[in-house]
């Protein structure tokens, strides 16, 4: 199976169309964790993965600390975290 192929079946991809993580697995609510990027209506925000993924954790140990996050919500974290950074208006460096 092919890198698109894999996506696709995540539902990150669907007919060489690029579908909005928010759309699939990210999801957005104004009472839950001040308004932040949550995976599908749980407490566990974008941030939170970025944060233990880039504190040394793998995605395995994150699912097993974190049952209820899958496999298949990291490529959507993953989409999330660079269509944000796309649109980040930042300085020039």
């Amino acid at each position: 199976m092919t890198r698109m192929h894999r996506l696709a079946a995540d539902g990150i991809l669907r007919r060489g169309q690029r579908r909005s993580a928010v759309s699939s697995r990210i999801t957005i609510e104004p009472g839950k964790r001040g308004g932040k990027p949550c995976i599908r209506g749980l407490r566990i925000t974008v941030w939170d993965v970025l944060g233990w993924l880039g504190a040394g954790m793998t995605e395995e140990q994150i699912l097993e600390e974190h049952p209820d996050i899958e496999k298949a919500d990291f490529p959507a974290v993953y989409q999330f975290a660079a269509e944000a950074g796309r649109k980040a208006n930042l300085p020039p460096g």
